[in-house]
């Protein structure tokens, strides 16, 4: 017969077996099943159970009926699964392994998760937001180990093992992952606080084409800034880190086109001002992904579920809707 059956599924012994609108209780029988083609014997089963050989003899047979199709062939020395029953049996196993999956994953929901994460983010924003939000995190998981690699380049969380990565992004999220839309943020076009001083006016995006424009390498769009239809810029500054283009937009070397977490605090603290406030930008949204798999750790999901509340309560931006 099959294999040996894995104790992972139990029947309960004080339930009695029901049928509704004539029907069968699908899930027990298919138990039932399970543990009759592993023992071999209705009288096996019947002593495991503590249920009658009668009866689990009629729900065997109720699901056949159900099914419209015979899953054993019986006789008074032994019992042998059919084709049918065979395959039916092997996929059954399966619903049955998912199962005990789904709630063993909800035991270890309820208590403190524990164990390493892996987690890739952009750089300026692991520097920034990120950062003061981990920190809250570590003192809420003392149990959570993090293994957090900041880099701007795109990177295949799964071949890399990574749990968990981000990704602030205007554009629609990789298939191959799970999205889960955390916060958003707007774009600015900054300049240095005295740079207006000294170069002509900023009213119209085209006018940027009169200025140096710094270009973040890793930017979809190249040197086309998604303002109104966009604009083609031009400058002598390309680099894959945004913070370092802030700085030359402190120093009134250019202007720079930034996500509101880089530039937030200089606008602030006056350092840099913006312009083309008016114009029409694209939103930048925050995702928190994870590779397409069956089983995700109880760990990564409770990372998320605190992201988004941490978001909601500290985010000076538009959540998602």
């Amino acid at each position: 017969m099959a294999v040996m059956w894995n104790n992972c599924f139990h029947i309960d012994d004080n339930l009695r077996l029901h049928s509704l609108g004539g029907g069968v209780d699908r899930l027990r029988a298919m138990q039932l099943f399970v543990r009759l083609a592993d023992l071999g014997s209705f009288t096996r089963v019947a002593e495991q159970t503590r249920f009658s050989k009668s009866m689990i003899s009629k729900e065997i047979s109720r699901l056949e009926e159900e099914l419209g199709v015979r899953l054993l062939h019986r006789s008074t020395r032994a019992l042998q699964l059919t084709y049918a029953g065979e395959g039916y049996l092997q996929r059954a196993r399966g619903i049955l392994a998912q199962l005990d999956e789904a709630d063993h994953f909800l035991q270890v929901l309820q208590q403190q998760p524990r164990g390493k994460l892996k987690i890739n983010a952009p750089m300026a924003l692991g520097i920034t937001d990120l950062s003061k939000m981990f920190a809250d995190f570590m003192q809420a998981y003392p149990d959570i180990e993090l293994d957090i690699h900041l880099s701007d380049d795109s990177v295949d969380l799964l071949q890399q093992g990574f749990d968990l990565g981000f990704r602030a992004s205007s554009q629609p999220v990789d298939v191959n992952y799970v999205g889960r839309p955390l916060t958003r943020f707007a774009y600015r076009v900054c300049v240095g606080a005295d740079y207006l001083a000294h170069h002509p006016a900023i009213h119209l995006p085209q006018d940027l084409q009169q200025h140096p424009c710094f270009i973040y390498s890793y930017f979809q769009g190249g040197r086309v800034w998604p303002l109104e239809d966009g604009i083609a810029v031009q400058g002598r500054l390309r680099v894959n880190n945004t913070l370092f283009i802030l700085e030359a937009v402190k120093r009134n070397l250019g202007v720079g086109f930034l996500p509101e977490f880089v530039c937030r605090e200089a606008l602030q603290r006056g350092e840099v001002v913006e312009v083309l406030a008016e114009a029409a930008k694209p939103p930048l949204t925050l995702y928190a992904l994870y590779p397409v798999r069956n089983f995700v750790p109880p760990s990564v999901l409770q990372c998320i579920r605190f992201l988004q509340q941490w978001f909601a309560e500290h985010g000076e931006s538009t959540a998602p809707r």
